[in-house]
């Protein structure tokens, strides 16, 4: 009975979560930076590049087992998530860029997405038949409905939208810490198998690579500041929401287990780490303000 609850919340979540993020979409500005796209081009590099080939040496430096793979590999191999326009608002991104940046992976994901688990699948030899690609690409088809909803809210009734974003949010929170409450309370021992120091080793890594590598990325091609921070954070955070819906519709019970509660933790490390590097960054700018006023 828990175990339906917490499938409902997950699909519903996914639901308000697509909706909000439509809601901070908006065509003008979407289409100012398809006509200068340098950034929007590196950033789904570092997306679709890092990411998934960062999940595919994670599962095999650590030697994991078939189903520790799947969920690792549909992590890395997610697009980008919400969380990411929080952060780059918080590190005074290019907040454009940054919307654009998580509309474009989303809507990419829909090729990109079974397109990396496929290729990633081929390095594994016991994962043939393990992924179930066409209910990810309903999965994902169903996200980028509630997407559009959102977008069209932005458009038709924009002094409702950036309420609905919050109230979304906010929503959201909520759900996941109730999730992460019912589920340790019905089945603690076994998510402590789920996450085993294999696993949480991983997690804090994956963001961590993630937000680097973004960074030096776009220093490489000399982005700007605001775009440098808003491509780390892009690729650093991920749609782990959808990765827990994918990992609980798309699979069976018997065959993923507790391991669909793994990207809630990667969650939680996406968030810690990204708050580090807003607040180091935050001091940096504080410290270069006092050098400059003495």
């Amino acid at each position: 009975m828990v175990d339906k609850a917490i499938s409902i919340a997950i699909i519903i979540i996914l639901i308000i979560v697509m909706v909000s993020l439509g809601c901070t979409m908006e065509l003008s500005k979407i289409k100012a930076h398809f006509l200068k796209p340098k950034g929007v081009v590196i950033a789904i590099v570092a997306q679709y590049g890092i990411m998934p080939l960062t999940a595919f040496s994670m599962a095999k430096a650590f030697q994991l087992r078939p189903k520790e793979v799947v969920a690792v590999l549909i992590c890395g191999c997610c697009p980008g998530g919400n969380l990411s326009n929080i952060f780059a608002l918080a590190s005074q991104g290019d907040m454009n860029l940054s919307i654009v940046m998580t509309t474009c992976s989303t809507v990419l994901a829909l090729g990109m997405m079974p397109l990396m688990l496929y290729l990633y699948c081929q390095g594994f030899s016991n994962l043939g038949d393990a992924i179930p690609y066409g209910r990810i690409i309903i999965a994902l088809l169903m996200t980028l409905v509630f997407c559009a909803i959102g977008m069209y809210i932005n458009h038709r009734v924009p002094q409702y939208s950036k309420t609905v974003a919050k109230v979304g949010m906010t929503i959201a929170v909520v759900t996941y810490v109730t999730i992460g409450i019912l589920a340790g309370a019905t089945a603690g021992d076994a998510i402590f198998k789920a996450t085993s120091s294999k696993l949480l080793a991983i997690s804090a890594l994956m963001p961590l690579i993630g937000y680097t590598l973004g960074y030096v990325l776009s220093t490489l091609f000399k982005l700007n500041g605001s775009s440098k921070r808003t491509i780390s954070m892009e690729t650093g955070c991920q749609n782990l929401q959808l990765c827990i819906t994918i990992l609980k519709v798309a699979f069976r019970p018997e065959d993923i287990g507790m391991l669909y509660l793994f990207p809630v933790i990667q969650i939680m490390f996406q968030i810690i780490e990204a708050l580090v590097f807003v607040f180091l960054f935050r001091c940096h700018q504080r410290f270069r303000k006092s050098s400059k006023g003495i």
